[in-house]
């Protein structure tokens, strides 16, 4: 029992410790004897099987049957197992098809993609490259002023380009259409050109307006566009055509027009003699011919200015319909240079326009259109210029450039800026040799030879005129070189008055002379000039200067010995002396008061009358009696303050005399 109790715990120790069979853990715990458990368990077994084979017996018919359900479905599962290969086998197909059609598909795909990419450029393409029938009959057979021709033109100019840049690229298929191409090219610059030349033939007709022929160009523009770019030899022959046939038609009408304008010019011009200092009535010789009938107008403007104002762009003159007119040159330059203007304006337009140039290249084809019309037009000027000598007309033809030249930059066209100038050039000098005569012609008189007459002076009339005229013109354009002539003109008539009036033998005489002169100098500027001009501030200074020592000299006579003793009293108030002054001058003091208070009415009369006789302008005239007597209540007044108690009780009440100075108050 010890060596079976030893072969269990041998047993039981090499179970694993998770072992859990409860039979085997019973027969363990009870220590039954495996032997027999054995044979008894195979008995069980045996007992078992048998009874298995008996229920296999009873059921084999149910067994048999089941095989041979089971061979059935063995079979049926045999047919699904090769129908699904087979199915397997097509799916392997189908997917590698689809793999394939897809593939195709996107190869597909990209070739219509590509197509659709190549689709527009090479409708393009065989558009550009094909000369349709349409294209070839409108060429061919189409006029030139048809709308048709001008769309086939700019559709085969499109085509002669593409062809030439297939060319560089030496594409072959520009081969085929090559031929046709050029064929219609020289058919329609034939064409073209014969329309051309027609139009600008047009031209030399007699009495033909050429702005007409010249818009008909302009409509079809593009005619020299096509040629320029296809020929250059035929567009320099349509150019040099127009060129000739310009400048031929531009030199004879203004070569004609010119002619007849200067025929309307006055027949009495300014000569040598009409110089601002000399006389009218000098001795000019026994065969000299009359002088102006209106010698004025050599010096004065009246209306001779509005030709740069209201008549700057006025339409010009016609001379068959203004034959019985007269007119002064610088009218005449007016419409000359305005025609000009007009029509050199127009040309350069249309050069730009219609032949495509610009810059440097424009201005050489203008000028040799226009140039010989624009040199005649300055042989013109320099013909009158070189025998003028009416300055108002030079200065007022200088003006006429300036403003010309404004007109052609506001239309845009520098063309004639070199004419311009050359105008200047031939107009400014003889201006200013003249100036300097007239000048000069003042400051060579003198002034022993003519009357004393207090008056002004005929020369100070000519001069009031003319630089009112000048100051009046030049104040739109302001010129340096013209204001820098009248600052010289203003001092030799200044120094003129000056040497005038000392012809004079009493300084009052002097100084009614230099007021008449100075004030009517005045009167003119600022009528018509501005009042901030150099001349009027210079001779309104002049005139106050005179005119206060004017008034110190008319009331000498009459109140000199107040004024006198006035000064002289004040004089020693200001050295502190007031007793010394008052007992110097207090015996005198009475006299004075005393022949003062006789004759102040008498005076004032006497005073008004010989003011107002020596000044025939009596707003001046006016204006002088009011200074003078306000100058005498000044002096009343300031004797009021420096006499002694006794004779201040003498004096007149000065509103009594201020009552008789209103007496003398003039309105104008």
């Amino acid at each position: 029992m010890s060596i079976e109790n030893d072969i269990f715990d041998n047993i039981e120790t090499q179970l694993p410790p998770d072992f859990e069979d409860d039979v085997v853990q019973e027969v363990l715990k009870t220590g039954t004897d495996l032997r027999q458990y054995s044979r008894q368990i195979e008995k069980e077994l045996k007992e078992v099987e048998n009874k298995s084979i008996q229920d296999y017996i009873k059921e084999s018919q149910n067994i048999a049957s089941l095989h041979n359900q089971i061979a059935a479905c063995d079979n049926i599962l045999e047919k699904m197992e090769s129908m699904l290969i087979g199915f397997q086998t097509d799916l392997g197909s189908i997917s590698s098809e689809i793999l394939n059609l897809q593939r195709r598909s996107v190869a597909m795909s990209q070739q219509l993609s590509n197509r659709q990419a190549i689709r527009g450029p090479l409708s393009q393409f065989i558009e550009d490259i094909t000369v349709p029938e349409p294209l070839i009959m409108g060429i061919m057979e189409s006029p030139v002023t048809d709308k048709n021709f001008l769309l086939c033109l700019q559709n085969l100019n499109h085509k002669i380009n593409f062809i030439k840049e297939l060319s560089f690229k030496e594409a072959k298929s520009c081969v085929d259409v090559k031929d046709v191409i050029e064929k219609l090219k020289i058919q329609a610059m034939v064409k073209i050109r014969a329309y051309l030349l027609e139009q600008i033939y047009k031209f030399r007709k007699p009495m033909t307006n050429y702005q007409v022929p010249q818009n008909n160009m302009l409509k079809y523009k593009y005619f020299f566009e096509f040629i320029l770019a296809n020929e250059r030899n035929v567009a320099e022959e349509i150019c040099s055509e127009y060129i000739d046939t310009m400048s031929k038609i531009y030199y004879s009408y203004f070569k004609s027009y010119s002619s007849r304008l200067m025929k309307l010019q006055f027949e009495e011009k300014p000569s040598k003699d009409d110089l601002m200092g000399v006389e009218d009535t000098a001795s000019r010789g026994l065969f000299h011919k009359s002088s102006l009938k209106n010698r004025g107008t050599v010096f004065s403007i009246g209306n001779r200015g509005d030709v740069l104002t209201s008549q700057l762009e006025q339409p010009i003159i016609v001379p068959h319909t203004a034959s019985k007119t007269r007119y002064h040159y610088e009218a005449l330059f007016r419409s000359e240079q305005y025609a000009l203007v007009d029509n050199a304006c127009r040309e350069y337009l249309f050069l730009t326009e219609f032949f495509k140039v610009r810059g440097s290249q424009a201005m050489d084809i203008f000028n040799q259109v226009i140039g010989s019309t624009l040199n005649i037009m300055q042989k013109n000027l320099q013909s009158f210029v070189e025998e003028s000598y009416d300055t108002i007309a030079l200065f007022l033809c200088l003006h006429l450039v300036m403003r010309y030249q404004m007109v052609c930059h506001k239309r845009a066209v520098p063309a004639l800026d070199k004419y311009w100038d050359t105008c200047t050039s031939i107009i400014w000098p003889r201006f200013q040799s003249i100036f300097t005569m007239n000048i000069q012609s003042i400051k060579d008189c003198d002034p022993l030879k003519f009357n004393k007459e207090t008056g002004p002076h005929y020369i100070t009339r000519r001069y009031a005129e003319f630089s009112a005229a000048v100051v009046s013109i030049n104040e739109g354009f302001p010129c340096e070189g013209a204001t820098l002539l009248l600052a010289e003109l203003r001092e030799a008539v200044q120094c003129f008055l000056l040497r005038m009036a000392a012809i004079f033998p009493h300084r009052i005489q002097q100084l009614v002379f230099l007021i008449n002169n100075y004030d009517l100098v005045l009167g003119v500027l600022m009528e018509r000039t501005r009042d901030s001009s150099k001349e009027v501030e210079s001779f309104k200074e002049q005139l106050n200067a005179k005119s206060s020592e004017y008034v110190e000299e008319i009331l000498s006579p009459y109140f000199g010995g107040i004024i006198q003793l006035v000064k002289e009293s004040e004089t020693l108030i200001e050295k502190g002396l007031t007793e010394d002054a008052v007992k110097l001058h207090e015996s005198r003091a009475l006299d004075l008061v005393q022949s003062f208070t006789n004759n102040w009415k008498r005076s004032l009369s006497d005073i008004n009358s010989e003011i107002l006789k020596s000044f025939p302008n009596l707003v001046l005239g006016a204006a002088l009696v009011q200074r003078t007597m306000t100058q005498l209540v000044e002096y009343y007044q300031r004797l009021h303050k420096i006499l002694p108690a006794n004779a201040r009780a003498q004096l007149t009440n000065i509103h009594h005399i201020m009552v008789e100075i209103k007496k003398y108050k003039m309105n104008y």
